[in-house]
């Protein structure tokens, strides 16, 4: 599954295609913790997922996209079966 996050520059924006892209329930906000949980433990997560067109949102919001590479190498230890990539 490829995730599209073209356009997004904000840390909402991003979560807003998450949620939207991934399926999470209505309640999910906009938060890194919120995404850990959900990724885990709320919805059943395709085997590989590749995020895309993330470099505006790496190059606009540098911290919350420090935050997301360590979400991404701390899944692929929770979840080794499964793969959350950045597209190259």
């Amino acid at each position: 599954m490829t995730v599209d996050l073209a356009g997004a520059t904000s840390k909402v924006a991003v979560h807003k295609a998450f949620k939207q892209q991934l399926g999470f329930p209505e309640w999910y906000g906009p938060s890194w913790d919120a995404f850990w949980d959900a990724i885990l433990a709320v919805i059943e997560m395709p085997q590989e997922v590749t995020l895309v067109n993330w470099q505006e949102f790496a190059q606009e919001c540098p911290k919350d996209m420090q935050i997301l590479r360590t979400i991404i190498s701390d899944y692929q230890v929770e979840k080794p079966t499964k793969r959350l990539l950045l597209a190259l």
